[in-house]
């Protein structure tokens, strides 16, 4: 009995000087802190010179940041159901807002990744946007063992007149109701009083917690979503007289666009939102809203991250930061999202995942944000899922240096894709023109390459990707539950977001 008591005591001592022995033998948690909207506008991207990002940034420095990061389709609803899903949107036919992904037969017979970490164990618990809406069905309640509600003080702005927007300028409207794609101000509330600050609480709370089996804890922050209404003192940090505008193309350079793409932009349009923007001088104004939103939400963030830094669970949890899609703010003479360029596309991605990646690292290679399912769960050590059609990443994690091959794929509509390596992106639209652009002669992707003969072998080379399913899409959700949530036409944008944010109460 003495040999055997030694033999375990050592054994134990063994264990003890081995601490990541121990760490190994543990489920891995999983932090996954979603952010709508949000560009490359962040510090530790280097998106914009005025940024503040200070606590995404401090989280990025305790992981590798993917500095090619793109998303499956640059638009929320279809970005986030190929990310939880890990169908391809030419798969599962939702490219828009409109779909309600559980109307695709390929989803539905499909396990989203919350629901696959809970039935391996996992406690798979919600609160804000993670699917499209952070509640009703589309939020997709089977997904999670539980979600919470959004409380807290909304952010509601009256107009100062009749027919204009809380900012002052003229309401768009769609179906006669009003809009806010225009709108920004500053708000007399505390930012502990916001929704978006207590989902943060909750998962900083969660953190600081024992638990009795590994958990999947998802943190959904609305903005920089529109409108742009946050507490005055996120404003106040910015001055608009020194503020830098993005660079924007000449309109020499947008007149060699094919017409699908200037439709797109909506270039021609003199009432399309930036050429409204720029009639009424007030680019930069929206770049300050755009940063105080970005500031806020980097605040909310900094509430996890402090928790993470002090939790019993710090050195077992794997953290990731991600957003659904880019924003344009003028960039391809573009407001908002809906394209396959850079700006829509592009977007940050952190993973921090203790024992396995280097802390501060950086990987070039482009990667999707599909790849995510396939990725933690390799990571956290569960049994692969077949179904996937992403890539597992977390070789680059291991090392940010490893070869990759493999571009990534946005897809905007049936037929309608970007290829993206770490020099070229590729868009082919569905009336068959082509772009090209060159990222290390030409970032801002000014110059379009398709039709040089020079770089016709690098063109053939990227369309080998083009997804070979391309279906249709599944149609606008008809069905009541549905409407009484969130349904939006397909092309009606406006009504889209004045919909979802008098759906959250951010709205008269």
């Amino acid at each position: 009995m003495k040999r055997m008591n030694h033999m375990l005591f050592t054994a134990g001592m063994l264990t003890a000087s081995l601490p990541g022995l121990a760490q190994q033998q543990q489920p891995k948690n999983i932090v996954f802190i979603a952010i709508d909207d949000l560009n490359d506008w962040v510090g530790f991207l280097g998106g914009h010179p005025d940024t503040r990002t200070p606590n995404m940034d401090r989280l990025a420095r305790m992981g590798v940041v993917f500095e090619n990061a793109y998303c499956a389709a640059p638009v929320s609803n279809a970005s986030r159901a190929a990310l939880l899903s890990g169908f391809r949107t030419s798969t599962t036919g939702v490219y828009g807002n409109a779909e309600f992904m559980r109307e695709s037969e390929v989803i539905n017979n499909g396990i989203t990744l919350p629901r696959y970490f809970s039935n391996h164990g996992y406690y798979a618990s919600a609160r804000g946007k993670i699917f499209h809406q952070p509640m009703g069905p589309w939020a997709d309640p089977q997904s999670w063992d539980s979600q919470e509600n959004l409380g807290g003080k909304n952010l509601n702005v009256a107009p100062k007149e009749p027919g204009r927007q809380a900012n002052g300028m003229p309401i768009l409207t769609s179906g006669g109701g009003g809009s806010v794609i225009l709108d920004w101000a500053g708000v007399d509330v505390d930012e502990k009083q916001t929704n978006d600050y207590l989902n943060a609480e909750w998962a900083a709370v969660e953190l600081m917690k024992k638990h009795d089996r590994p958990f999947f804890l998802a943190c959904g922050i609305f903005r920089p979503h529109l409108p742009w209404y946050v507490p005055q003192k996120y404003f106040d940090r910015f001055s608009v007289d020194t503020l830098a505008l993005p660079p924007r193309d000449s309109d020499e350079t947008m007149g060699k666009l094919s017409d699908r793409a200037l439709q797109m932009t909506g270039y021609r349009k003199p009432d399309h939102e930036f050429n409204l923007l720029k009639k009424a001088g007030r680019e930069k104004e929206a770049v300050r809203a755009y940063l105080a939103c970005i500031s806020y939400a980097d605040d909310c963030v900094g509430r996890i991250v402090d928790a993470l830094e002090k939790s019993p669970n710090r050195e077992n949890t794997i953290v990731v930061l991600w957003g659904d899609h880019g924003w344009h703010l003028g960039e391809k003479m573009r407001y908002r999202k809906f394209s396959l360029w850079e700006r829509s596309c592009r977007m940050p991605l952190i993973i921090v995942a203790p024992g396995v990646g280097k802390p501060g690292t950086r990987c070039t290679k482009p990667v999707n944000l599909i790849d995510l399912y396939p990725t933690l769960v390799s990571l956290a050590g569960l049994p692969t899922n077949k179904q996937n059609e992403g890539h597992d990443i977390s070789p680059l994690v291991r090392n940010p240096e490893a070869r990759w091959d493999i571009p990534s794929i946005t897809t905007l509509a049936q037929n309608e894709h970007s290829i993206r390596d770490e020099r070229f992106r590729y868009i082919v639209y569905k009336d068959g023109s082509e772009e090209l652009y060159d990222h290390v002669n030409d970032p801002n992707e000014w110059n379009n390459l398709a039709d040089d003969p020079r770089y016709a072998a690098e063109k053939k080379r990227l369309k080998e990707f083009i997804p070979a399913v391309n279906v249709k899409s599944i149609g606008s959700s008809k069905t009541k539950k549905n409407k009484q949530a969130y349904i939006p036409a397909s092309d009606e944008i406006e009504q889209e977001v004045e919909d979802y944010n008098r759906y959250l109460g951010f709205v008269r």
